[in-house]
């Protein structure tokens, strides 16, 4: 039986100056991590050894509460060399043996300790044995230095040392490095830090340097004498509970949307001993567009703002999460809101310099800002949206001016004072300054909607207008940013081509949901139409050649990919028709439902034989001579066909592609007896012909939904 060595909690932890609050979470989590899989490889962590990730705006740290003080004996096996060449006739080492256990730290090895081995083509000299396990300090020592080379520091900064003459490099300057190992001082280095066990608490709150006794009562020292809570996650959740309280007792809530979510992670990267406060600004301030308040608040001052929980809307009153925790926090109170109060009126002085002049006026202003120097100004985007916006207008029956005020008006607001402060608000803004100048509800809308990430809810007659904006903004975007040689690169995707084209698709999707776009139009909005229509609003020589096709098959690329709950053979045997985009999903679940079908994998793998006989023909197939089917199997097969395929193309043509590809499931049977009856590529040329021509009728019909074929993948 095995002795399980003495394993201890053990601490490690790099004080530092205010590291970025962005990145603390993730730099928290890989230092914990690196440390922790660099004490794995050295065995140096016990059975079941949890990790905890500990990280405020001034360390990072991690705890470890079952580490070993030296890892168990490890049995090893070195390949060294061949004999032949580590060994003299009279057996003795060669010098290139000895130089080789030297180097493998081996020296102490005789030639008795050394076994000879034939790897099957030669004799080779293995050393076995048991080393002596890493100690902790060593292995220490090597996940430290690993673990900070590792960590994905966004900027690193070099700084000098004390002595001022070595310089480090580092995410801040990191002024204390402390590791225990239970109650005992791990001596180890790091960023020219020497381990000991002294750390700091709260710049304000602390009691002083605090003397860490042991790596389990740090973070109860941290809090009882530097008031400091340890851990991201606990900080974070106390300050959601905070916020939740105060909201609550004011009838308010902090909102849902994502926004509150990653101001949360910032705000709990910001303080050590959260604490939080009401403010409040003036109620004038609220005639101001929600949306100004609330990003100049959360951006610029990490407050939280107050909405009525019934009808969402903006209070006059917001939360503030302080790191200082006093008795009478009115000084803190006052001095965020006379913070606030500038902010919020620069705001209003934006807002209301930007209504003097009509949105409309704007737009010619746009020929002075640069798209893309290969793609000309704004201005000129502003006219090929247009452009694509009437055409999509025209093709789903919405008034074509409306399209194309909705187009002309959309980047108007990109000029703005608002949006010159806060890009973030491009198209809000715009949407704004068209509804007072009286512009129609439709293209409020649609100027509002403009830069949503994708569609997700049905298109109606009220937010069609949105809709074809939404698409001429994106079909612009992917073929000229494409077509100039932009395309996206590994994680590199810098105009978010990728999300063009999602959102691209969810727009035919919800064009389909809310009845815009019927099943039964399959040539309304034909993606490769659309894609060419798009290209032809360019100069021409502005775009490469193909751009058209290579930007349609990066679409279903994309679609592929957002398919992947479905089977992927189905999946395959839809996208591999290109169909049109909004006939997608039907196709997927009605060639899904045929693959349940008894006659599912005849049918495909004699759609894959035919696939593969059609290419063989030396010259054109042509229609069937009736008069040339001899065999009593290929005259019931004709039959069959001419008796089914059009029931399964008006089903089709319904959009019933279910009833379709059950229809033709009926030609199994006369399928089969054809390929066990018939010679297709006979001798005679005009009998082969008339064959292939039987099985390229039998090949559209039953491809016109899917490549059957790809079901037998």
């Amino acid at each position: 039986m095995t002795v399980q060595p003495q394993s201890r909690p053990l601490l490690v932890e790099l004080f530092t100056e205010e590291l970025p609050p962005k990145a603390l979470q993730r730099l928290g989590q890989a230092f914990a991590e690196g440390l922790r899989s660099a004490l794995a490889q050295h065995h140096l962590l016990a059975e079941e050894c949890t990790t905890r990730p500990l990280a405020t705006p001034r360390r990072l740290a991690a705890l470890f509460d079952a580490v070993l003080g030296q890892a168990p004996e490890q049995h090893y096996t070195e390949k060294l060399m061949p004999a032949k060449i580590g060994l003299t006739p009279e057996r003795e080492m060669t010098p290139a043996l000895q130089k080789k256990l030297q180097a493998k730290g081996l020296a102490h090895l005789g030639v008795d300790d050394l076994v000879i081995e034939s790897d099957g083509k030669q004799d080779y000299l293995y050393a076995r044995g048991v080393a002596a396990g890493e100690t902790l300090q060593a292995g220490l020592q090597k996940a430290l230095d690993q673990a900070i080379a590792q960590l994905p520091i966004p900027k690193v900064m070099r700084y000098q040392l004390a002595d001022g003459v070595t310089s480090v490099r580092f995410v801040r300057p990191a002024h204390r490095l402390a590791a225990l190992w239970g109650n005992d001082v791990v001596p180890v280095e790091a960023l020219g830090l020497a381990a000991g066990r002294l750390t700091e608490g709260h710049r304000f709150m602390s009691q002083g340097t605090i003397e860490i006794t042991s790596a389990e009562t740090y973070e109860s020292q941290l809090l009882e004498q530097g008031s400091v809570v340890a851990s991201f996650e606990a900080r974070r959740a106390d300050i959601l509970q905070q916020l939740q309280q105060q909201a609550a007792v004011l009838n308010a809530t902090i909102g849902n949307d994502p926004e509150v979510e990653a101001l949360l992670d910032e705000v709990t990267a910001l303080v050590e001993h959260p604490t939080v406060y009401v403010g409040e600004f003036d109620e004038a301030f609220l005639r101001v567009p929600p949306e100004c308040l609330i990003l100049t608040m959360r951006l610029n001052q990490k407050y939280f703002p107050l909405f009525e929980p019934n009808t969402g809307r903006l209070t006059h009153r917001f939360l503030i999460v302080s790191n200082m925790r006093v008795a009478d926090p009115s000084n803190i109170i006052e001095g965020n809101q006379r913070v606030v109060r500038p902010r919020l009126a620069d705001a209003q002085f934006f807002f209301e310099t930007d209504r003097r002049i009509p949105l409309a006026e704007r737009v010619p202003q746009l020929a002075t800002s640069v798209y893309h120097n290969k793609l000309g100004s704004v201005l000129q985007r502003v006219e090929r949206i247009r452009r694509i916006a009437t055409h999509i207008a025209g093709q789903l029956g919405l008034d074509a001016a409306v399209a194309d005020r909705a187009a002309l008006l959309a980047k108007a607001d990109l000029n703005s004072n608002m949006v010159g402060e806060f890009p973030e608000l491009q198209g809000i803004m715009g949407a704004y300054y068209a509804e007072a100048d009286g512009e129609a509800p439709e293209v409020v809308e649609a100027i509002r909607g403009q830069y949503r990430i994708r569609l997700d809810a049905p298109v109606t007659p009220a937010t069609l207008a949105a809709t074809v904006l939404f698409m001429a903004e994106r079909l612009e975007v992917l073929v000229g940013i494409w077509g100039i040689g932009l395309v996206p690169t590994g994680e590199r995707d810098p105009y978010a081509l990728r999300r063009a084209a999602l959102g691209l698709i969810s727009a035919y999707e919800q064009l389909a949901a809310g009845g815009q776009l019927a099943i039964t139009d399959h040539d309304t909005l034909r993606l490769h139409d659309l894609l060419e229509f798009a290209a032809a609003t360019f100069e021409p020589g502005t775009l490469a050649q193909n751009t058209t096709a290579e930007v349609a098959s990066f679409i279903y690329e994309r679609y592929r990919n957002q398919l992947g709950s479905y089977d992927r053979n189905v999946v395959e045997a839809v996208l591999a028709l290109a169909p049109p985009l909004h006939q997608v999903l039907a196709r997927i679940n009605a060639c899904a439902a045929f693959a349940e079908r008894p006659e599912a994998a005849s049918l495909a793998a004699a759609n894959k034989r035919i696939t593969n006989l059609l290419k063989k023909a030396d010259s054109e197939i042509g229609e069937i001579d009736a008069g040339k089917l001899g065999e009593p199997a290929e005259q019931a097969l004709a039959a069959r066909i001419q008796e089914l395929a059009p029931v399964a193309r008006e089903q089709f043509r319904k959009g019933d592609f279910n009833a379709s590809l059950a229809t033709l499931a009926g030609t199994r049977e006369a399928v089969d007896a054809f390929f066990n009856d018939v010679m297709v590529m006979a001798e005679d040329p005009d009998v082969r012909r008339n064959r292939l021509a039987l099985l390229q009728t039998l090949h559209r019909s039953m491809n016109e939904v899917a490549d059957i074929a790809r079901l037998a993948q």
